[in-house]
Order: C-alpha cells, then structure tokens, then sequence
C-alpha cells in the first residue's frame, strides 16, 4: 500500500492506490481546509506535492502555472504510490494542537470472522437447501407407481431415505417429470439432525443444477439490507438496501410495537416489511439479470420485534413486564404466505432469537465473529436503533439490549440522512481559524448527515472546545458559525448555496443530545452488565463492532464522546453488518445452523430494564465523555490539554 506523508506534522498513513488525498488526510486526522464535501467546487483543499506522484487534482482553480508547480486539489488528486504532500499554511493547525490531537484510526478486520474461503476450508459449506438431479424410471405396465412413489424410490438410491413431501410439489409433479423425459432436479432441505427427516420441497424439469440461487435478509429496525447469493460457488451476485417502511410509524421497537395495538396497526407493519423485501428482490434480481424462479431459499435475521411484525404475531407482550417473545424459535415458513413475491415451494428460514430484545440478528453476528470458539473475553456490540450487546468467551456469554434511538443511522436528526452519497461522513475544523473540512460519501454535494458523520463532527467540535462536556455549544468561543436558529443552538455546517437541499446544513444541540442519549444508552448496557457478572472495562480483551455504520466509525472519535470504553485501539475490531452476515453464512452452512442452536442455549439474557442500576449508569454516561474522568483518564487529560492550548491560540491570534 502507498505511504502519504503530510508535512510539516510530517504524520504517515497507508492507503489504498486510487484513494484521493483529501481523503488520507482525513483518515490522518491532519486538517485541510475544505467545505465543499470534496466535489471540487471550493477550491480550498490546496495542496503541493512535494515528492511522488498524484493523478488528476487540476479542477477550475489550479491554473497551469500552479500545476507546473506542483499545487493540486487534494480532494481529485489520486494516489498512485508513496507520497510527500505539504499543506498551505492557510490549512495548517496551530503546531501545538496537532501533536496534541494525535492521529485518529478506526478498527482492524477481525481475523476470526467467519467467511466463504473458511466455510470451505473446513469442509462447512454446504447449503441448508440442495439440488440433486435425477434420471427416473419410465413408467411401464409392470412397473406403473405414482409419480411421488417414483421420485422417492430414486431419491433413496442416492441415500436420503426419511423424507417429508411439500403438497406444493403434487401440483408440479405430473408435467415436471414427463417434459425432459423423465429427468428432473429436485431441491431438499437437509436435515440439521440425523434424525430429522429431509424434507422434498420442488422438482424441475431437466437438469438445473446449474441455477441454484439464495437470497439473505438483515430486517432493521431502521434499515433492510438484501443480498443474492449463488449456491453453487458461494459468490453475491447482488446487494441492495433500503430504509424500513415502518419508520414512518415509529422510529424504535417501542413505537412499533404500540402502534401494532392500533386497529389494524399490526397488518400495516406487516405489510410495509413484506414491501420492503419484495423492492429489494425487484431491484436484486433487475441488477444480477436472474430470474425470481431460481431462488431456492431465503434466510432472514431480524431483532425479536422486527421478526413478530414479519411474522404478523402480535409483539404486545414484548414489551410487558416479564418480557415474554411468542417464540424463540420459528420453524421454516412458506415465503409466498407472508406475501413474499416468490414462488410457492419458497421457505424462509427466520434465525432464532434469545429474548424480548435480543434477537436473531445478533445471535448470528456472534456466530459470523466467531469469538464464540475463543478464549479473550470479548465484548461484541451491535450499533443500531436497538443497541444489543453480548460479553463472553467459548465458555459462557451474557447478553442484553439498549433502546439507543436511531442516532446512529441518522435517524431523530434534522439534517440525518443513511450513508448514501452526499452525506457528511467526517469532518474537522482548525479551532483557531474556524475553517472546516468537510468529506461526504462519494464527495458529493452534501445533503446531510450519516451516523458515523455525527459522531466525527461532534467529536470534532468537543476536542476544539466549541461543544463542552455538557453537549452545548460554546458560545464564548468566537466560532461564527455558532449561532442561534430555529431549534435554539446550531452549528452551520454547510450554507445552502453550497449544499444539496435549498436550506442551510446544520447541527442543532438537540441533535448533539439525541447523540448522548443514544451513546448513554450504550455505554450504561456495557456497564450494567459487566458489573452483573462480576466485571470491569479492564477485563475486555476484545471489542467487537457490528452495525451498517461499523465499518466506517472512527474508534478514537468514538471513545473521545464516550460511545466506546477507553481501551487500547488494536483491541477494536469490525465485521460490518453482522446480521447480514449472518444470515448469509446459514444460507452457506447447514452446520451452523446446528452451532446457531448452540450458541442460543449458551447464552444468558439480562433485562436491563429491571436491573437497579442501570438508570444510575445512564444518568452517569450523560455527558461527554462521562461524569466520572477515572472511566476516561486519557481523553480527559486530551481535553485538558488541547482546551488550553486552543485558547491560548485564540489569544494570540486576537492580540496579533
């Protein structure tokens, strides 16, 4: 991977050929000056290439004089090896808060994450749902038995002896086996036990091995996600995603669930999840060129919630004290009966859950991590609008959830939006000078602000001090864009006529609250259940993130607001949208079907709730980063130090 330099911080950082310059910087935590999302059009991200080479960066501002020289636009100009890059001393921090800022990383792969290459190394990749080809007897006078009769005699020569029959398959059968001559596929979901029977659900006519096509569903709270898998090779072929339609009828569980008591509230937030599956398969199967006939199965990972309102089982004692789920465990269900747009023999497989709110998309996140098979003791978190938390090792393992809000996917925000392109995904501001930096997804025009974005600006503004530990915005500060709008406190972000929407871009404070109350949430769910089984912060070894916004979340951001507990950053880890993949790798494995069952049983629920002291870690984990500095020493002496560092900058540069 290349190396860029930044000079004069002289701070390294590798990254991947084609990425921009802007982009590096902002991986570096050095600050460039740049407010127009990185789409070229400010003209303020300068910079001189000192040493290497850089592809494109001329832009409208970089005359050929310029060029000649050296200067190009960080936000188009293109790595292509090790790179040295001076930054204007218009974009340069003051020396001594740079030191003191220090470089800002984001976690490492986890390299016990289950994927395709270890499913077939361990001889695991074998799909739940199996296409065998068949050459069956002719009918004659003396051998004239059913069609079914037929099928099932040659199905036991080649060793599945205990089978069920889908009534699906009669109607299929008669035309089926006569139209290639008697050769026909047969699609079996294999049993998960020896003693359970294998059950027939579609025959095909001829030879259609080759076709064998899956589709695996993460149903969020605030968004779904869909992939198209080949079977036969393990390869995606497609993924789409989009927000959950129940948004509109409440933007966490607890809203849901209490508009489901509403008449016909329960068939309306049906429908809406069953919509939002059926555009996702349009738009996977539009993508891949394939046909909806060739799907197999699905397999669809879910929160508790989320899977009664897919089911359309009434969720109202979910949220009744004891806490009761109608099932844990759902049996394979007939898609096209949920109105699934696909064809009859279809099942679903839905992945089980552990508790009222700790359902099935963790369970096989956890499996996906792998950290179930390990000694560390590891805490695995899954960041979303329902926050689920699991704390344990191959020996045991606890697990809890937190209602955080939709914070972290942009929801309960005025300018929040998902990552898409155009949202605003990191930031960062001179604390002398005022001037911003500004990224977006795909450097767009920004129309918003992502989850991950959020946490990057506020965490920005905290360490320069124009958001104190309270979440309210220094006013005394001389920022001109902190001012007084419509909601109380904002902090412009991007004027509208440099935005993608006709109003300004701003964070409000109640935005800045909503963010503390979300990571309040979370970090109290840590707390609240080490301190259940005897543990401390010290006692992590691993800290496992999952989430859509997971794999984009700077870690030391993250632990600077107090989202994350101040461990060392090598202890983080990723995997991304854990419930996706999840799902994705029960579609590969009909084992871990078998070892989801086991994590399940091993695992023990806390209902956070009903614990004593969770409310007091709450009200504790309101602040930034926490009221309690021995919780967070090393950002609280970063605090310290840069808050006086930066007004002693601010003074100079008045007296100057």
């Amino acid at each position: 991977m290349p190396t860029v330099t930044f000079l004069p911080s002289n701070v390294k950082i590798n990254v991947d050929p084609g990425e921009t310059v802007l982009r590096a910087a902002m991986f570096a935590g050095v600050h460039i000056n740049a407010s127009c999302g990185g789409q070229g059009v400010c003209g303020k991200c300068r910079v001189h290439v000192d040493e290497g080479r850089v592809e494109g960066g001329r832009g409208k501002f970089i005359n050929d004089d310029d060029f000649t020289a050296g200067f190009r636009l960080a936000c188009s100009s293109q790595v292509v090896g090790d790179l040295v890059v001076a930054i204007p001393i218009e974009s340069q921090m003051d020396k001594r808060v740079q030191e003191a800022t220090g470089r800002r990383v984001g976690a490492a792969k986890l390299a016990t994450q289950l994927d395709l290459a270890t499913l077939k190394a361990e001889g695991k990749f074998e799909p739940p749902f199996e296409k065998l080809f068949l050459q069956l007897d002719k009918p004659t006078l003396d051998d004239n038995v059913s069609d079914l009769d037929r099928l099932i005699r040659a199905l036991k020569h080649t060793g599945y002896d205990r089978l069920s029959v889908d009534y699906h398959l009669l109607d299929l059968l008669p035309n089926a086996v006569r139209d290639q001559d008697f050769n026909v596929t047969v699609t079996v979901a294999r049993s998960r036990t020896k003693q359970d029977k294998v059950n027939l659900f579609n025959v095909e006519a001829g030879d259609t091995r080759n076709i064998h096509l899956a589709v695996c569903i993460d149903i969020g709270t605030t968004t779904v996600s869909a992939e198209l898998l080949d079977l036969n090779t393990g390869d995606v072929l497609a993924h789409e995603a989009e927000y959950n339609n129940q948004v509109s009828y409440g933007e966490d569980v607890i809203s849901r669930i209490m508009y489901s008591q509403k008449s016909g509230g329960l068939d309306k937030l049906q429908e809406k999840v069953i919509g939002n599956i059926n555009s996702l398969m349009d738009k996977l199967l539009e993508s891949s060129g394939k046909k909806r006939k060739d799907i197999s199965h699905l397999s669809i990972a879910a929160n508790t919630t989320m899977v009664q309102l897919l089911l359309g089982i009434n969720p109202q004692f979910l949220r009744m004290e004891p806490y009761t789920p109608a099932m844990t465990y759902v049996p394979p269900v007939r898609a096209s009966h949920l109105g699934i747009n696909v064809s009859p023999q279809v099942a679903a497989y839905v992945s089980p859950c552990r508790a009222s709110y700790v359902g099935g998309d963790v369970l096989v996140g956890v499996m996906g991590s792998g950290f179930y098979r390990e000694e560390p003791i590891t805490l695995y978190i899954d960041l979303g609008t329902n926050g689920e938390i699991v704390i344990g090792n191959k020996d045991f393992m606890v697990c809890a959830a937190a209602s955080a809000g939709p914070a972290f996917e942009g929801g309960g925000v005025k300018y929040g939006m998902r990552a898409t392109a155009g949202a605003i995904e990191d930031f960062s501001i001179d604390p002398v000078t005022f001037e911003k930096m500004i990224l977006t997804i795909d450097q767009g025009k920004p129309k918003g602000v992502c989850g991950s974005g959020l946490i990057n600006i506020v965490a920005a503004l905290l360490e320069d001090g124009l958001i104190d530990h309270s979440g309210k915005f220094n006013r005394e500060a001389g920022c001109p864009w902190i001012r007084e709008g419509e909601d109380g406190g904002e902090f412009l972000l991007v004027p509208a006529e440099d935005a993608d929407v006709d109003r300004d871009i701003v964070l409000t404070e109640i935005d800045v609250d909503n963010l503390m109350r979300a990571k309040g949430a979370m970090f109290a769910a840590y707390m609240t259940l080490l301190e259940s089984i005897g543990l401390s912060i010290t006692d992590i070894k691993r800290v496992i993130i999952a989430g859509n916004f997971g794999n984009y979340i700077n870690i030391d951001k993250a632990i600077l607001i107090g989202l994350l507990p101040e461990l060392k950053t090598e202890r983080f880890h990723f995997i991304g949208n854990g419930s996706l993949l999840g799902a994705k790798l029960i579609s590969y494995s009909n084992q871990l079907r078998t070892e989801m069952m086991g994590i399940t049983q091993k695992m023990t629920n806390f209902e956070l709730s009903v614990h004593p002291g969770f409310m007091d870690y709450y009200v504790a984990a309101l602040f930034f980063p926490h009221t309690d500095p021995k919780i967070f020493p090393r950002v609280y002496d970063l605090l310290d130090r840069t808050w006086s560092e930066v007004r002693e900058a601010r003074l100079q540069k008045v007296a100057s």
